[in-house]
């Protein structure tokens, strides 16, 4: 899990660094790279495509899609960790909306736990000038659809091989980026395609690692790893962006992830 955390991270850091190429451009790219390995993986072990519940399938693909198209923007206009650190509220969107999508029972204590985690994110965008009001809403928007995203993998556990449930993200991601992407194209130069490609692979990387982590280990000794993840993004962001941050804005992102991290356990 402290792998899969560092790549994601490596990840992140480079989506903000080509900045100057869109985000949505740049999920192209991602989709592309992830279409082509899952595919191969597909047929390498016979497994049927498109799978059978394909509606569930799609949405799955369509909520995804929102949700890392608005984490991407948040990476390229907002400082590193904060980005990172909302999107952490994830957790929280899977646990409210499996209320009604899962029929999941929430303990009364655990509002207190959201509670807390939200009012973290209000901390970070109030004494940080850097962050819009209209990024943060982009990115709490991209934890929401991911939530979502999540709970309807849970209703696909049991019809559908993992590999064709993470096909069909960037089969629906594909075709969507691309239209936008012809409206928006701005031509990589140089090292823009190896970093591109970097993206591509330190993704899959990073989900075949915490995968790993979540067949082999009880769930509840590795979730919680998952969110050393901010510890990277403060580093890439001190040493390759010269983010830094004042007392209270690391106070709300110590809140957001207590938050999450108290939810997980409770449940």
């Amino acid at each position: 899990m402290l792998l899969a955390g560092a790549f994601f991270a490596i990840m992140n850091a480079m989506v903000k660094y080509i900045s100057h190429l869109p985000a949505i451009e740049i999920i192209f790219f991602r989709s592309l790279f992830s279409l082509v390995f899952t595919y191969f993986f597909l047929k390498r072990k016979r497994i049927p495509l498109f799978g059978n519940n394909k509606k569930l399938l799609v949405l799955r693909g369509i909520a995804g899609s929102i949700g890392l198209i608005a984490f991407f923007y948040t990476l390229q206009n907002m400082p590193l960790a904060s980005a990172v650190t909302i999107q952490y509220l994830s957790p929280i969107f899977t646990t409210l909306l499996g209320i009604v999508i899962v029929k999941e029972r929430v303990k009364p204590m655990q509002f207190i736990y959201f509670g807390i985690a939200f009012a973290g994110v209000l901390m970070i965008e109030g004494f940080d000038p850097r962050i819009s009001t209209w990024w943060m809403f982009v990115g709490i928007l991209s934890a929401l659809f991911s939530g979502l995203a999540y709970n309807i993998i849970r209703k696909l556990n049991v019809s559908e091989h993992p590999l064709v449930i993470v096909f069909y993200f960037p089969l629906v991601t594909l075709p969507l980026v691309t239209l936008i992407s012809i409206f928006t194209w701005v031509q990589p130069q140089g090292w823009d395609w190896a970093i591109l490609l970097g993206i591509g692979i330190f993704t899959q990387l990073a989900q075949y690692y915490m995968t790993m982590a979540y067949q082999n280990a009880q769930l509840s000794k590795v979730a919680s790893l998952k969110y050393i993840g901010i510890v990277y993004a403060l580093g890439f962001g001190f040493f390759l962006f010269g983010e830094t941050y004042d007392l209270l804005i690391y106070v709300g992102m110590f809140m957001v992830l207590a938050g999450v991290i108290l939810n997980l356990k409770n449940k």
